[in-house]
């Protein structure tokens, strides 16, 4: 029967082996998920590229004209050029009082209801009321003998 001290070293060793393969294991998928970002980067850029070409080379070449010659199929192109407008910012309107009505009517939206921002509680006094709602269910019955 082995001594404690030899069951020590023996759990010892095979928690160093098992730890020197676990760290082995993240480093391995750490850089290999560095390689696929670094990829993956490289690849949003090349289709942002086929994008652009596509979509400026339209005045004189159609996508299905475009698959026939490249052997690419029309489904690919067209999404190379259809993600390409997906990532362009969209324009900003000014928005008005009127415009802004009309949205929350179209909606359902009632800005009635809501009190002008000088009439709503501060953060100082929300607090006690937090705190109070906090202590009500912090509180449990207790059994009386």
């Amino acid at each position: 029967m082995p001594t404690t001290e030899e069951i020590q070293r023996r759990v010892e060793e095979a928690d160093a082996a098992r730890g020197a393969k676990r760290s082995a294991t993240a480093a391995r998928v750490g850089d290999l998920a560095k390689r696929r970002a670094a990829v993956a980067e490289q690849l949003a850029g090349i289709d942002r590229e086929l994008g652009d070409v596509i979509a400026e080379s339209s005045d004189v070449i159609e996508i299905d004209e475009l698959a026939r010659f490249t052997d690419v199929s029309a489904a690919d192109l067209t999404q190379w050029l259809n993600s390409r407008k997906a990532t362009r910012p969209k324009r900003k309107r000014a928005t008005t009082g009127t415009s802004t009505a009309k949205s929350d009517a179209r909606q359902g939206v009632t800005t009635t209801d809501t009190p002008p921002t000088s009439q709503l509680p501060t953060s100082t006094e929300r607090a006690p009321r937090q705190a109070d709602a906090l202590q009500a269910s912090a509180r449990v019955p207790a059994e009386v003998a």
